[in-house]
């Protein structure tokens, strides 16, 4: 397995990665978004990018930023979207995922690594909680 950004030609399939991570979280964005985001994700003055795990194939990916924090002296990176393949799963593709962002953010010197997730997503709080316990907070989110 490799990890690595994303790159141009990756477009395919990432965004068939993408509209299963959507159908996982029952949501329906416009195509717009979609395109919108592969453009972010491609920008290199974009904080936002992906990392890709190619096993044979593109097989997920960790869309991260990094942002400054008001809790420590320095930068978070928060771990938006990850995403394995249902096939893939299983095979700790999850787990380099998080380590590689992990060794990135601390190459980086940011001082956190943090993401959120479904409380009913059982199978990936499995692999998160064996990095870490949850912190008990709750997401609040107002669209505008």
């Amino acid at each position: 397995m490799i990890l690595r950004d994303a790159e141009p030609a990756d477009e395919a399939a990432w965004r068939a990665l993408w509209a299963q991570y959507l159908a996982f979280y029952r949501v329906d964005l416009d195509p717009e978004i979609t395109d919108f985001t592969w453009a972010r994700l491609m920008d290199p003055q974009s904080p936002l990018k992906a990392r890709l795990a190619v096993a044979g194939e593109v097989a997920g990916f960790a869309i991260h930023q990094h942002h400054p924090s008001t809790w420590v002296m320095g930068d978070d990176c928060y771990l938006e979207d990850l995403f394995v393949a249902p096939g893939a799963r299983g095979t700790g593709i999850g787990r380099a995922l998080i380590e590689d962002l992990r060794q990135i953010a601390a190459a980086r010197g940011w001082q956190r690594l943090y993401w959120h997730t479904d409380q009913d997503n059982a199978r990936a709080r499995k692999l998160y909680d064996s990095f870490v316990p949850s912190d008990g907070h709750v997401r609040y989110r107002i669209g505008l």
